[in-house]
């Protein structure tokens, strides 16, 4: 990676340019059977169409603090980056009635009423599906994001010494979460490019987001996340291990 890089979003831009085609992210939930994979192109794509409803739509600004109730998924590591993009503050498992702005899974949404701002949605189904019917108070994620642009521009630069990210109630900067990151790559098994870790951690903690997402992103690795692992055998652990050219775990 880039050794200018100070937010993620430097990190995520960098792998753009290296090399789009590689995988980033596969994803695994092992309550549904779902497997998705993300090259850099694809998740990037994401991450501007999700960046450009956050900015346009939903009025966010750097500062600005956005509630994240979401598990570990390949949708919450596309808000994670798109915070990163706006420079709103992503605060995991947030308190909503203390942030401007919500983004909830179907299992917190009552919980997500106590935001008085802007409320997101999503109903965490395959291929990113849509809610049969939007919840009373929310924005369907899968029905506003497919027509946001592909291509993001921040209306204000983001500065990575402010306050990028809080989870288990820790913030840290935007340059913090890089210099984290770097850090735990080697300790998580990353070696750079090849290198691929499966992390069955949920993303609750530092040490669950950062294999989950920012170390692999910083080592210009991937990361296999899967949900739900404890339902998975270790049989079949093992055969998804081989089968993914894992090099590394992250399972407790």
């Amino acid at each position: 990676m880039n050794a200018t890089d100070r937010t993620p979003a430097d990190l995520l831009r960098s792998a753009l340019a290296v090399d789009p085609a590689r995988p980033l992210v596969t994803f695994y939930d092992d309550a549904t059977g779902e497997r998705v994979e993300l090259s850099v192109a694809t998740f990037a794509n994401w991450v501007a169409k999700t960046a450009n409803l956050l900015q346009g739509e939903l009025s966010a600004e750097p500062g600005d603090r956005l509630a994240l109730l979401l598990p570990a998924h390949w949708q919450t590591a596309v808000w994670l980056l798109a915070c990163s993009s706006v420079g709103v503050v992503a605060d995991v498992g947030g308190d909503p009635a203390a942030a401007g702005l919500v983004v909830s899974g179907p299992d917190t949404l009552e919980a997500a009423r106590a935001c008085s701002g802007e409320r997101v949605a999503l109903a965490l189904r395959p291929l990113g599906g849509r809610f049969p019917q939007t919840p009373a108070g929310f924005a369907d994620y899968a029905v506003e994001v497919p027509s946001q642009g592909d291509r993001f521009v921040p209306y204000a630069p983001v500065d990575p010494e402010e306050p990028a990210l809080t989870v288990a109630g820790a913030g840290h900067t935007g340059a913090e979460v890089v210099e984290r990151a770097r850090a735990d790559a080697g300790p998580l098994g990353l070696t750079g490019p090849g290198s691929r870790l499966l992390s069955g951690l949920a993303y609750d903690t530092w040490e669950g987001l950062s294999a989950g997402l920012y170390a692999p992103l910083a080592a210009g690795a991937s990361v296999v996340l899967c949900r739900n692992l404890e339902r998975l055998g270790e049989d079949a652990l093992t055969k998804r291990i081989e089968s993914e050219r894992v090099t590394a775990t992250a399972l407790r």
